[in-house]
């Protein structure tokens, strides 16, 4: 696996408009309201972790607990999502869950994955990374442990 280097030149905040920002930090709010105040930190290290994943097409990169919250807020606005996809990296970037249990979390480790927005130029908040996600467990629906961007599942 190769990780590009691509510093961006804003803030991943600034990857969306303002007004997106506002929107999906109120959805998570409404959808997770034990992270309301975690919000604002959520969705910009969700915008970093795609921003990552738009300049390392393939490397497998795998959100944390906290960043696939953000995501999924996200993927929830598809026409935006699709449009940011586009405008990013120029392809969609997908969330692709593994399925069977014996791969799951087989994906690109936290360490790669922070490294790989490290080096593209995006701040990481060490506070929005303390675990991989697992969504094996009932608070997350829509994947199971291993959620990666890769655009061959």
């Amino acid at each position: 696996m190769t990780i590009t280097i691509n510093r961006p030149t804003a803030a991943p905040h600034t990857l969306i408009s303002a007004e997106l920002f506002d929107r999906l930090t109120t959805r998570i709010r409404i959808d997770h309201p034990e992270h309301a105040h975690q919000a604002e930190q959520i969705m910009t290290e969700a915008l970093a972790f795609l921003g990552a994943c738009a300049v390392n097409p393939g490397a497998g990169l795998g959100p944390s607990d906290f960043v696939d919250i953000g995501w999924h807020a996200f993927l929830m606005y598809t026409r935006e999502y699709a449009e940011f996809c586009e405008q990013v990296a120029g392809r969609f970037i997908h969330h692709a869950p593994d399925d069977d249990p014996a791969t799951a979390g087989a994906g690109s480790s936290l360490s790669v994955t922070i490294a790989a927005m490290t080096l593209a130029g995006y701040p990481v908040n060490e506070a929005m990374w303390p675990t991989a996600a697992d969504c094996s467990s009932q608070k997350c629906s829509q994947c199971h442990a291993g959620c990666t961007d890769s655009p061959t599942k």
